[in-house]
């Protein structure tokens, strides 16, 4: 086993309860007079301690809350066979009641975290004081025709529903992160390890419930999702890696110029292209992102 990163920041860990889901935070730092919390959003497949990196390249200037979105990290799952989109928001309005009920916080999203806290800031776009989305792209618009097959896809996993394969040892799975992403060094994938699985007798198991597997049930709608974009009032600041990750994960049937047309309907933006970095920027730039951050919070 390698050596294992050590965090400049250490966080404090708690669980709180979410419209009746008991919900995983991390905290950085302590409430400060005239700065609002920043809260961090993970995406699919992923847990709020993979921040820590950023974190630690940030300056201690200010609380910072890391959530594990429910059936993610040490969130509780919902008993149920499925998750829905709508829920991400309805929890994160639940988690802003908690920790900020009389002020807006800055809200960070990264992938899926970035769709979740973009479609948010439109709805409740007086929560919300910066905006950031790291490489939060959204999907392809698909097409009302294509609903029965979608549906019937779904029908058909419920029957035969996905698993999660366990890994011998922590090593093997600090192993299939760096297979994720090369750029990951050695020391921090095998800290993150620690946060992204658990020790059972069967082995090393994902901190995640393989439900979130299944195909969506609902069409990705491009024009609901752009009606909440249009109303963010936050300054808001696009980060993405300079290995282009759009055309990787959807080629031709997510162009990039339906992307950028997106975008430009975001009323107050500001762009940034992280060099040496794909999709998981907060790991391969950590340093870069925080000034990136820190320049746009202080604006």
């Amino acid at each position: 086993m390698p050596d294992v990163y050590t965090p400049r920041r250490l966080h404090a860990g708690e669980f709180l309860s979410l419209r009746g889901l008991r919900h995983h935070l991390l905290r950085w730092g302590q409430p400060l007079p005239g700065r609002p919390p920043l809260v961090m959003v993970h995406g699919w497949m992923d847990v709020g301690a993979s921040f820590q990196f950023v974190v630690d390249a940030l300056p201690d200037d200010r609380e910072i809350v890391a959530l594990d979105w429910r059936g993610f990290g040490l969130s509780a799952t919902t008993g149920a066979d499925c998750y829905w989109f709508p829920d991400y928001l309805g929890d994160l309005d639940a988690l802003l009641d908690a920790i900020s009920p009389g002020a807006p916080v800055d809200l960070l999203g990264h992938s899926m975290g970035g769709n979740v806290a973009m479609s948010y800031a439109g709805v409740r776009p007086q929560r919300v004081r910066r905006l950031i989305n790291l490489e939060g792209f959204g999907m392809p618009d698909v097409a009302p025709a294509a609903a029965p097959e979608r549906l019937a896809k779904w029908l058909d996993e419920l029957k035969d529903p996905p698993t999660l394969r366990p890994y011998a040892t922590r090593a093997e799975v600090a192993e299939r992160l760096m297979k994720n992403n090369p750029r990951l060094p050695a020391d921090k994938a095998a800290w993150l390890a620690g946060h992204w699985a658990r020790e059972t007798p069967a082995g090393f198991v994902l901190n995640a419930d393989p439900a979130h597997k299944l195909a969506n049930p609902m069409l990705y709608r491009k024009a609901e999702v752009l009606a909440c974009w249009q109303r963010i009032a936050a300054p808001t600041l696009w980060v993405e890696g300079s290995d282009d990750q759009l055309t990787r994960f959807w080629g031709s049937r997510y162009p990039r110029e339906d992307f950028e047309a997106r975008l430009a309907l975001v009323p107050d933006l500001r762009r940034a292209v992280l060099q040496d970095a794909g999709h998981m920027l907060h790991h391969d730039q950590p340093e870069a992102l925080a000034a990136q951050i820190s320049a746009f919070l202080a604006e």
